[in-house]
């Protein structure tokens, strides 16, 4: 089933809902084909482009009202009763408007809570919360006032939701997979994009897409480095002494991820989160938290230099994986200012790291290095993040 319940014309009055919905409609028909031919079965009902339109038009007004003094934020997902595990339904669905989303808002904005929204006739209702939804199940999140999210959830089950499109005000960027396209791309960037994007035995991509959102979360902008654990060549660019060094260094995340699947306890989810908050928060204090490729803390607040005879960063190649963009070279005070240019610094000099930058403003960018381009890589990856 579908849910396509609306005639051709558009009733939406958020002209960006209009240029957007069938962009996404044909994204979702192809990620079920592509399920269908990985044998995948348990997955959502696909939306029609009029009822994504209808969904992105009612929860834009939305995003713009406010209760008691506090903007909505929301989690929709479509999905009929019968496709949601344990929920919570409504003796009778809730009429899909604005008014109703934002008197709801306050109850259901904790992470993970969805309302549950279908077709009853000929008009979309809510008909009820749930914390569980299928694979591929189209979801929209309403952020902040004007800023919406398009995601589903992954054919595995874990991990952070993948998504399809951002919408900000008239602004709307697709994501894009070709972009990433790339032998240099790192396997952190391809892993916040990929389809099926399947982890390493001990969970290390995810882990570092875990560190990126919860570093983007606490809003105050910072750095994360991340180091070769068999290499002491990264201190030449650390200016010394250092305020808050960890010394034997942290190894707290490292031990969870190094527990054997079977020896997993039901609460180890739990502190898996609560291990990467914890080092994420570092990243608030001013200078750059620095973690070895194990995951190791060695230190935090520390302030990046320029190693003697090295040449200061003049050029980087910029990219985003969204629909339209083109990588650039630019300066790196162009993309950013000083935490910017200095990552920069750090991985021109430092080959073999990458430096994870946070922007007060929401903007989260990954340096690397990109041998066949010659100079450091600069991935915009805030719309895969949100």
């Amino acid at each position: 089933m579908n849910g396509n319940t609306k005639g051709e014309s558009s009733s939406a009055t958020y002209k960006a809902a209009q240029m957007v919905a069938e962009t996404v409609a044909e994204r979702f028909k192809q990620f079920h084909t592509q399920a269908q031919e990985k044998g995948a079965t348990k997955v959502a009902s696909v939306p029609s482009f009029q009822i994504i339109e209808e969904l992105i038009d009612v929860s834009f007004w939305a995003s713009l009202r406010r209760e008691e003094g506090y903007s909505p934020k929301i989690s929709l997902a479509f999905l009929a009763p019968g496709e949601a595990a344990q929920a919570l339904l409504f003796r009778k669905p809730l009429s899909f408007t604005p008014g109703v989303l934002t008197k709801l808002a306050p109850g259901v904005e904790r992470a993970g809570i969805h309302l549950g929204v279908w077709p009853e006739g000929d008009k979309l209702c809510i008909w009820g919360i749930t914390r569980v939804i299928p694979a591929l199940c189209f979801v929209l999140d309403v952020s902040e006032p004007g800023l919406l999210v398009v995601k589903y959830r992954r054919l595995q089950l874990e991990g952070k939701f993948a998504n399809v499109a951002v919408l900000k005000g008239d602004q709307v960027r697709i994501v894009e997979e070709h972009h990433l396209n790339l032998p240099d791309c790192p396997e952190l960037i391809t892993s916040l994009i990929s389809f099926t994007s399947a982890s390493s035995s001990k969970g290390s991509v995810n882990v570092l897409v875990q560190l990126a959102v919860s570093m983007r979360a606490h809003k105050r902008g910072g750095t994360l480095l991340v180091v070769p654990a068999k290499s002491d060549h990264w201190r030449k660019s650390i200016v010394h002494p250092v305020t808050y060094v960890v010394e034997p260094s942290f190894s707290g995340l490292t031990e969870l991820l190094q527990q054997e699947v079977q020896q997993r306890k039901n609460r180890w989810q739990g502190d898996l989160v609560r291990a990467v908050d914890g080092l994420a928060g570092f990243t608030a204090i001013d200078g750059a938290t620095i973690i070895n490729d194990q995951y190791e803390l060695l230190a935090f607040g520390a302030k990046i230099g320029r190693p003697e005879g090295s040449v200061p960063v003049e050029q980087m190649i910029l990219t985003e994986p969204v629909a339209g963009n083109i990588a650039t070279v630019v300066h790196p005070a162009q993309h950013g200012g000083t935490r910017h240019l200095s990552a920069a610094q750090f991985v021109h000099d430092q080959r073999d790291a990458l430096a994870l930058v946070a922007s007060q403003d929401g903007h989260f960018t990954i340096f690397s290095w990109s041998p066949c381009e010659g100079m450091v890589h600069a991935y915009r990856v805030d719309a895969l993040l949100l």
